[in-house]
């Protein structure tokens, strides 16, 4: 399995991604919102893009899709309950369906609700695991739930899905707000040495090759999934002075995810 990451360098900063076979040459364009920097990497890679997985129905990660359509014939997935969002798909998937590229790239879909209540990610059958986690997962954060979302259902998603998926698992996020997120990380638990080491390493550096988490660095990176952290706790209770002494993970998800829409 071959990844390009491309970045778009718009103001949502978003990646888009294609994901080859380096048999037959056929790839996958997963939220190929930048249809033109999509195409032309495809081009130069040599590449036939036969397939689009659009992770979730916003705009930012659909957008691209006629265009892509348009130049390849590519058939589009979608969640099973995106058809009446997302115009033109070809193929609804639910939990456990997989994906196929090529002769031997497989990717599964994981049914994954939050940042909306019909998103996909996708985890490779491979060696070296991938997950594509559109705006569910992201790079020392988690999604919004602002547009069609359910907080309770996010951190359902993290704890009952995303954490227990192997820690050797790279991650590949819709956006890039890495360096956001590890100030946050920051102003939750100051004394976080992991986050205090990669801060520097991504902090005003070119998105377009910037550090590739693992699950791994999640957890010791991203406030939202160290649930249990004393420090990230007690902080917790200095802004919520109600909460209980050892409140429960999911109050601490909803909180920390009320922060950071403001933060």
């Amino acid at each position: 399995m071959i990844v390009e990451r491309i970045w778009t360098a718009n103001a949502l900063r978003n990646f888009n991604y294609l994901v080859a076979c380096p048999d037959t040459g056929e790839a996958l364009a997963i939220d190929p919102l930048d249809h033109e920097k999509t195409l032309a990497t495809a081009r130069v890679k040599g590449w036939q893009i036969t397939q689009i997985l659009n992770t979730h129905e916003h705009h930012d990660h659909t957008g691209g899709n006629a265009a892509v359509v348009a130049a390849t014939g590519a058939k589009v997935i979608a969640h099973h309950r995106a058809a009446r969002l997302i115009p033109g798909v070809d193929r609804g998937v639910q939990a456990g369906d997989v994906i196929k590229v090529g002769k031997r790239v497989e990717l599964e879909c994981m049914d994954t609700p939050g940042h909306t209540m019909c998103h996909i990610c996708l985890r490779s059958h491979t060696d070296q695991p991938a997950l594509f986690s559109g705006d569910t997962l992201f790079n020392a954060g988690a999604g919004n739930v602002h547009h069609g979302g359910n907080v309770e259902a996010l951190y359902a998603t993290f704890v009952d899905q995303l954490g227990r998926l192997p820690d050797n698992t790279v991650v590949y996020p819709g956006h890039d707000y890495i360096e956001n997120n590890l100030r946050f990380t920051l102003a939750r638990e100051p004394g976080n040495e992991a986050a205090q080491a990669l801060l520097p390493r991504v902090a005003g550096h070119d998105p377009a090759t910037s550090a590739v988490t693992t699950l791994a660095d999640e957890k010791r990176i991203n406030t939202f999934m160290r649930l249990g952290s004393p420090a990230v706790i007690a902080r917790l209770r200095e802004d919520f002075p109600d909460l209980p002494e050892q409140p429960d993970a999911q109050t601490v998800f909803r909180k920390l995810r009320e922060l950071r829409n403001t933060w």
